[in-house]
């Protein structure tokens, strides 16, 4: 059953309150205060969709976990708020004794703030969870350490080999993904994207995401980093070199990286200004990196030249090559 934002709230009486042999509910934009008792009795549900929820229709992390808990047979799970109001109260954000166990969920789609899914998944087990596609609004912290234990507690994620990070005019994405010939979102076993819109935002967000506590990142081996077109317009040179050091710093095991024409640039400036230590605890298995376009000579041969000349003399070479990209 799939119901659009034409109406204005799904009356109490819907379905007669209750919903034993639904299978798919599909929500977008409409408010539904009998959700919480409907879903009790939904236990045959596969597919549940809540989208563009509306903060009149808020629902506690707390309370969806309840609800969930009778969901045995669900699926798939996409649940997105319209606005960043939708976030718990930081009182009641207390970690549960017992978490509820969703043992069929093989998909997730979320769509709010860091806090509701941190709350969220530190109260439910997913065992068979293999997808992942996570949205955060635009904020200023995200500390993420519960959603972090949540993956690494998912039993049937394939370990991801690569990872695709995508800068672009209204978001930031990075996607990881199981080897695979060409990198797609829609391959990806584990998604974040965080809705900003200058560069230099979008990268200091990410930074706090992509920790070292996150799982995955220990198994990449490949690193692309890309920016689009439109953003590649309004790229600003002037990021503060120490960011994207820090961005790199948990791609502990990539070995080979791969940057777009339009970030060589800012990136190459960044590891130029790596000295001493630095030089290998940033990306320290780097053995290629794989330049788009790559020119004989340039600013950008000259930056990457000097980081290319101290991995030498730490006896950590890393080779320079061009790459022609085909996506």
């Amino acid at each position: 059953m799939t119901m659009n934002g034409q109406l204005s709230a799904i009356p109490d009486s819907f379905l007669g309150g209750s919903a034993q042999r639904l299978r798919l509910l599909d929500l977008n934009g409409i408010p539904f205060p009998a959700l919480r008792t409907l879903l009790l009795t939904a236990t045959d549900l596969v597919k549940l969709s809540l989208w563009r929820i509306p903060h009149s229709a808020y629902v506690s992390p707390g309370a969806l976990a309840t609800c969930l808990s009778s969901l045995v047979r669900l699926t798939s799970l996409t649940l997105g708020f319209l606005s960043p109001r939708s976030r718990p109260d930081i009182v009641t954000r207390r970690p549960p004794l017992v978490r509820t166990i969703l043992p069929a969920l093989v998909y997730l789609d979320f769509k709010g703030t860091s806090a509701y899914l941190e709350d969220l998944v530190a109260r439910v087990d997913t065992p068979c969870l293999n997808e992942t596609r996570i949205t955060f609004f635009n904020q200023l912290i995200f500390d993420t350490p519960r959603i972090h234990q949540f993956l690494g507690r998912a039993e049937q994620f394939e370990p991801p080999n690569q990872a695709n990070v995508i800068f672009d005019t209204r978001d930031v994405v990075v996607s990881l993904s199981p080897p695979m010939t060409i990198v797609d979102e829609e391959d990806a076993g584990v998604l974040f994207r965080i809705s900003c819109t200058d560069l230099d935002w979008q990268l200091a967000s990410m930074t706090q995401v992509c920790t070292p506590s996150l799982p995955p990142l220990s198994t990449l081996e490949h690193l692309y980093i890309r920016v689009t077109t439109s953003q590649q317009e309004r790229l600003q040179i002037d990021i503060e070199n120490d960011q994207w050091p820090e961005f790199l710093h948990p791609f502990s095991a990539v070995k080979n990286l791969y940057l777009s024409e339009g970030i060589m640039l800012s990136v190459a400036h960044a590891l130029q200004e790596l000295s001493g230590e630095s030089v290998t605890e940033v990306l320290p298995a780097l053995q290629n990196i794989f330049l788009e376009g790559l020119q004989p000579s340039g600013p950008v041969q000259e930056a990457i030249g000097t980081f290319i000349a101290a991995r030498q003399l730490s006896g950590h070479p890393v080779v320079v090559h061009d790459w022609e990209r085909e996506w």
